[in-house]
């Protein structure tokens, strides 16, 4: 038997807001926007690379709506791994994504968290080279 995390969930205040900063902001593909019929869609989101994809969940009701950009209480959520660091924190900036901290090399690697659109925490993480 094979099995794969294929998607996580993603509680947003609105779809088409949440496309557009991860599609335009950090540069993910948009998968998938089918319409399920009274307000809700099946929107699916990643990076380009391939990957886990990010389901993004319109909130309903009071509870969920509470837990947009807290889905993890302040902790890192999501690790975005990328091949080159300095090229994507310099694209991130550019079209306006917040980093809450400086760049650093850690001995897993470079990284530096951003908060998305909601204000959930994000590692950007080139890994060390291993031998």
């Amino acid at each position: 038997m094979s099995s794969i995390i294929s998607a996580v969930t993603l509680v947003v205040d609105d779809y088409d807001a949440a496309i557009d900063w991860y599609t335009q902001r950090v540069g993910f593909s948009l998968l998938e926007d089918t319409d399920l019929g009274d307000g809700k869609r099946w929107v699916r989101v990643a990076p380009t690379g391939g990957g886990v994809a990010l389901l993004l969940a319109q909130a309903s009701g009071d509870s969920q709506r509470a837990a947009v950009g807290k889905q993890t209480g302040g902790r890192v959520f999501l690790f975005l791994q990328t091949d080159d660091f300095w090229r994507d924190h310099v694209r991130f900036e550019a079209n306006g994504v917040h980093f809450v901290e400086a760049p650093r090399e850690e001995p897993y690697g470079t990284v530096a968290v951003f908060e998305d659109l909601y204000g959930n925490r994000w590692d950007l993480i080139e890994p060390s080279l291993v031998a």
